[in-house]
């Protein structure tokens, strides 16, 4: 199950990384960004570059099972 749930944490960095990335006009997306802009301000999607490679990061670590 953790293989599972783990490749599912990293889709969702992988999502958040590449539409960082190409500035995506994906409606959930801009939804996200909407309401970090207010925290992050114009650097909302270079936050969303870094989310995402964590996110990632920690999908496959959850998934191969060293975080258990």
């Amino acid at each position: 199950m953790n293989i599972l749930w783990g490749c599912l944490i990293a889709a969702v960095g992988l999502f958040f990384l590449v539409s960082g990335t190409t500035k995506s006009q994906f409606a959930i997306y801009r939804l996200l960004v909407a309401r970090s802009r207010i925290l992050w301000g114009d650097r909302v999607h270079s936050f969303y570059q870094a989310a995402g490679i964590l996110v990632a990061a920690f999908g496959i670590l959850y998934a191969v099972g060293v975080i258990a």
